[in-house]
């Protein structure tokens, strides 16, 4: 593979170029000493702070964070460990989240967390299995991210089944055609297109989908892949897209007296689209990993009080987005495995996380054999008056 005949050239240089592309909140030394004598554990935050998906990866970042101030510490054989988050940006891009990745590797981190986006995840799996450091996805879906890669785990629900359980819904609430809109080279959102598209056509027959229409990413203008939508006259609109893309679809099919349901997954819950779209977001429904009003655990309970001080205090909405909380799950789940391998070892540390069980905020979370969560049940919602309404849980056997 390409990447991997790359990998020994680019890693001597990010073993300069790291130095510079990473953040870290305290300085620490190799092999968990730091500059002050305190004994420190690196676990790397992978994530997009810039780029189309860069408002989702912030809100992921905060679930980390937070789960960083609950959780500062870690005791293995008997001495105490400080968890030292080393943050870097992939910016939304492929490229852009291989020289991430090798700075991370660089710099010496135990275990990675992130990143909210499978195809920036898919371009950097290959680095973190080759450096033999574990990756714990919080929110990437596209099943490609651990398919074939020991290394790579996530706590979220994968794309077929968040396709699927859309596809049920649409066809529940009576629709019988579909159109499905999604992005050119973007892994999450032709994945999770695709998925939906057989689901659907397995509900309701083989012409069910009467319009697949793809754009090009920054893509601003939809008015000409929105007319062959209306012309079709389907019964409900998919189209997964970035937190950026959504309001331009909504506004423009709204625009142009498209009536049609307009569904989308996980990504589209965040404000910033209920913000941007204004009235025209009203109705629109997707699915996602979990709700505050319905905590599972002892753990989201408690959660759920502390992470709403923790907005307020960074000047964010109240409202807890479900990939924070995810975020913090994926931490939990980090913290476990170092618990349980008693060893900064990033070896042992893989060998640990994939018998790892834990209750966490979204819910129990253990690993198949291809390291992705347990999970069969996803949160439908609605936006209504300006915000997100649950609406119901959805079960795909």
């Amino acid at each position: 593979m390409m990447k991997r005949k790359l990998l020994a050239l680019s890693l001597s240089f990010s073993l300069f170029a790291g130095l510079f592309t990473g953040c870290s909140s305290t300085p620490a030394g190799e092999n968990g000493g730091s500059a002050n004598g305190d004994k420190v554990i690196k676990v790397g935050v992978f994530e997009p702070l810039t780029g189309e998906n860069g408002g989702g990866g912030f809100q992921e970042v905060l679930g980390i964070r937070y789960a960083n101030k609950v959780y500062p510490t870690v005791d293995i054989n008997g001495e105490t460990y400080k968890i030292e988050l080393v943050e870097v940006d992939n910016k939304s891009d492929k490229t852009e989240a291989v020289s991430a990745a090798q700075s991370l590797i660089a710099s010496g981190v135990k275990v990675v967390l992130g990143s909210y986006g499978s195809g920036v995840s898919i371009a950097a799996g290959d680095f973190f299995a080759d450096a033999q450091i574990p990756a714990i996805g919080a929110s990437c879906t596209n099943p490609q991210v651990t398919l074939g890669n020991d290394y790579y785990f996530r706590v979220c629900f994968l794309d077929p089944f968040q396709g699927t359980v859309m596809a049920n819904y649409a066809y529940q609430e009576g629709a019988k055609t579909a159109a499905v809109i999604t992005q050119l080279g973007d892994d999450y959102s032709s994945g999770l297109g695709s998925y939906f598209v057989d689901a659907f056509k397995s509900l309701a027959g083989e012409n069910a989908i009467v319009s697949e229409e793809q754009f090009q990413t920054n893509q601003t203008d939809f008015k000409a892949i929105l007319t062959n939508v209306k012309a079709a006259n389907p019964d409900v609109i998919f189209a997964p897209s970035s937190i950026a893309t959504a309001p331009l679809i909504i506004k423009q099919a709204r625009e142009l007296g498209i009536t049609a349901k307009i569904m989308a997954g996980d990504t589209w819950e965040n404000s910033s689209i209920i913000e941007n779209a204004g009235e025209h977001a009203e109705g629109v429904v997707l699915s996602t990993f979990y709700d505050e009003a319905d905590p599972a655990t002892e753990e989201a309970a408690s959660f759920v009080k502390g992470f709403k001080e923790y907005l307020k205090e960074n000047n964010q909405s109240e409202i807890i987005p479900a990939v924070s909380a995810l975020g913090y799950d994926a931490y939990l789940v980090a913290l476990e495995a170092i618990k349980q391998a008693q060893s900064t070892d990033s070896v042992a540390i893989r060998d640990a996380l994939a018998k790892v069980e834990i209750d966490g905020v979204t819910g129990h979370i253990s690993f198949d054999e291809n390291g992705d969560a347990k999970k069969d049940m996803a949160f439908i919602k609605v936006i209504k008056n300006g915000a997100f309404e649950f609406l119901k849980t959805v079960t795909v056997q």
